[in-house]
């Protein structure tokens, strides 16, 4: 009886000590998972000239550090898919991100979305905003007025510029779009140059360097302080169906609670006179409204359609 009651003894303490360790391990594996930032990287994408971005947003560091109260540190990538490869490697917090960089960014490292831009609606052709604020753009293809182009078949043979091919406007939906029309951009002796900015699309056109451009609808107002004639001599012959506004995600691994401050703060901040300023000026954004990872759905789709173009 005493040799049994020993053993039994015994195998109690044992199955206490698997428990107690088993708990460090979940609390162990919880904190793996589980990061609160003590300095807060944050970072565009240059839709825009990157040295002007860089510039126009470094004084959203400090608003961000008051509602915050930790450090915060503003860059600019190089491209769409740096800032997805640096947040993926946890040496971003947060990023502006397109559609579908964010798309990507979410299938690869689980990154999450928290908020959406909001713009004024862009409607005419003259690019005129209007007083409804809403969380969708279109995309365009621009081209002279005077260059003869009024139909997408008349893009074969010419040279377009665009964007990264990560780039929703300035490449997966207007390239998707010609597709659907019949037109293939890898298969038309179509010429494309990948050009940095949404503004040096439009310009490229402008001078006559390129035929057409892949922009957001709305780029032509980027230049229109350098170039007052721009809506007149630069004109779109297509626009896109609506595509989900440029996001404020956080990597993978953020925790619940930073992720409602980190929203709650640019919330805040875009209200704020400075700060919508430095929002408005970068991107055109009027402010943020919650997101989730369905509004981004059609993006994967047109996503789908695009690789077609490579087989």
């Amino acid at each position: 009886m005493m040799k049994s009651s020993k053993k039994f003894i015994l195998s109690i303490i044992a199955l206490f000590v698997l428990i107690i360790l088993g708990g460090c391990g979940t609390t162990a594996a919880k904190k793996t998972t589980t990061y609160a930032p003590k300095e807060l990287t944050v970072q565009f994408v240059p839709s825009q000239n990157a040295t002007t971005i860089e510039a126009k947003a470094k004084p959203l560091e400090k608003l961000l550090e008051k509602e915050l109260h930790i450090p915060v540190k503003v860059s600019v990538s190089t491209d769409y898919n740096t800032i997805v490869e640096a947040m993926g490697s946890k040496k971003v917090d947060v990023g502006f991100l397109p559609p579908d960089a964010y798309v990507l960014a979410h299938q690869h490292y689980q990154s999450k979305v928290l908020l959406l831009a909001q713009r004024y609606d862009v409607t005419g052709a003259d690019d005129h905003n209007s007083k409804k604020l809403v969380d969708f753009y279109r995309s365009q293809i621009l081209v002279r007025k005077d260059s003869g182009i009024k139909k997408l078949a008349d893009l074969k043979d010419k040279k377009i510029a665009v964007q990264d091919t990560t780039s929703t406007s300035g490449w997966i939906f207007p390239a998707v779009g010609m597709y659907k029309n019949g037109i293939d951009i890898n298969k038309n002796n179509i010429t494309t140059a990948q050009i940095k900015g949404h503004d040096q699309g439009v310009l490229s056109v402008y001078n006559k360097n390129t035929d057409a451009a892949f922009v957001w609808q709305g780029a032509r107002n980027l230049v229109k302080s350098d170039v007052p004639n721009i809506m007149n001599e630069v004109v779109p012959i297509y626009t896109s169906a609506k595509i989900p506004n440029d996001t404020i995600t956080v990597r993978g691994d953020m925790n619940a609670k930073w992720q409602k401050r980190i929203s709650q703060a640019f919330k805040k901040v875009a209200q704020t006179k400075k700060g919508h300023a430095i929002v408005a000026d970068v991107y055109g954004h009027e402010g943020y409204t919650s997101a989730k990872d369905s509004d981004f759905d059609i993006v994967r789709e047109y996503n789908k359609t695009v690789k077609k173009l490579d087989e």
